[in-house]
């Protein structure tokens, strides 16, 4: 049995691939990239939720293996109570009443890009749709308008992988740096006049006199940059894709099972496929000493379809209870902004529930990402018919 996560064919399906670790290799070794997998949701649950065991602290993913990960990815590659610290400030950021009160103005931008592809009735999904969350961040950070095309053209290079790569391309630490500078100088701004916005958000943030450094602000403004264009992007075409092949299905979503559509799509079809961890201690696993040091890929999308949890787990059903599901993780990595790409999402979806009356795919001109980590498209072509 061999799973590579960096090789194409499996990468565009690897559902089957998955269904065949849990069932003959749930503990799986890959000699030649040095990495073990756990893919069935018992221990994928039970490795996310135990940090002192399964360290980010060498980053989550193989491809930025790295003892100071955090320098790259921030507080996504910390340990408690570096993370435990870090999260309890960022969290200020991210409230419940500031995410809800956001709805207006991602329906809003959501409304103002869709708008010309559906008045053209033929156009690639994918494409638009890349386009919302970042002007949704931009919205959320207080970026002028203005400068909202280059943070697309910038967080664009940010996710893209081409064909052949397992290490990170130059283009990527270029982008990185122009962003860098803009974060920063965005932060200066905010220090001297904070707004209504997540950049002053974070910079007033304060938790007993502790406060984040300019530096800490940067990362986290990269991850929310990076990872919440690349999760609402690749999830919003997903949900679009399966709905398409699913008619069924796409008529509950069409009565208004709009939030069990974004459910179902995170469960079965979720953009992040795995994350990485670096195992602190020998420990035996399915009767096999794994060594201290080793790396640990937790193949979240693989426990997704866990028959063992989710009942006829391939089958596509919003009517299902998906309330085990991984696609956010869980313990104390539970992803920070689950909220505001749910909310993301929704509206996307909504928004064009009332807008279309039907839609066919072009699966001749579909194109996928090609990335270890992520799963979607890169063209998802599609003519539409307007209520």
């Amino acid at each position: 049995m061999l799973y590579n996560p960096f090789d194409h064919a499996l990468q565009e399906n690897p559902y089957p691939t998955y269904a065949r670790l849990r069932d003959g290799a749930p503990l799986y070794r890959n000699d030649e990239l040095d990495f073990w997998a756990l893919s069935r949701h018992a221990d994928v649950n039970a490795a996310f939720r135990d940090p002192a065991l399964f360290s980010s602290a060498h980053g989550v993913s193989l491809e930025m293996w790295d003892p100071d990960a955090s320098g790259l990815v921030g507080f996504l590659a910390m340990d408690p109570p570096r993370h435990t610290r870090m999260r309890a400030l960022v969290s200020r950021g991210f409230t419940p009443a500031r995410v809800a009160g956001l709805e207006p103005a991602v329906r809003a931008v959501a409304r103002e890009l869709l708008a010309p592809a559906l008045e053209a009735g033929t156009f690639d999904f994918a494409g638009v749709v890349s386009a919302i969350p970042v002007y949704v961040i931009s919205e959320l950070l207080g970026v002028p308008r203005e400068d909202r095309a280059e943070m697309l053209r910038l967080s664009e290079i940010l996710i893209t992988r081409y064909d052949g790569d397992t290490e990170i391309p130059q283009t990527f630490w270029e982008a990185a740096g122009t962003l860098t500078a803009a974060y920063k100088e965005l932060i200066a701004e905010r220090r001297a006049r904070p707004h209504d916005d997540l950049v002053s958000a974070l910079v007033l943030a304060d938790v007993d006199g502790d406060r984040l450094g300019d530096d800490e602000i940067v990362a986290v403004l990269s991850l929310i940059g990076v990872a919440g264009n690349e999760s609402v992007t690749k999830l919003a075409a997903n949900a679009w894709y399966q709905a398409w092949l699913h008619p069924g299905q796409r008529a509950i979503a069409w009565r208004g099972a709009i939030a069990a559509w974004v459910e179902e799509t995170l469960r079965y079809d979720g953009s992040a496929q795995m994350v990485a961890r670096r195992l602190t201690r020998d420990t035996v696993l399915y009767g096999t000493t794994v060594p201290a040091g080793a790396r640990m890929v937790l193949l979240g999308a693989s426990a997704n379809r866990d028959p063992r949890v989710f009942p006829d787990a391939d089958r596509y059903d919003l009517t299902r209870d998906t309330g085990q599901a991984l696609a956010f993780g869980s313990g104390p990595h539970f992803c920070l902004g689950a909220a505001l790409a749910r909310l993301q999402l929704r509206v996307v979806l909504e928004e064009l529930v009332a807008a279309v009356e039907g839609y066919d795919v072009d699966e001749t001109g579909i194109e996928f990402v090609h990335s270890p980590n992520l799963r979607g498209f890169r063209a998802l072509p599609t003519t539409v018919t307007l209520r």
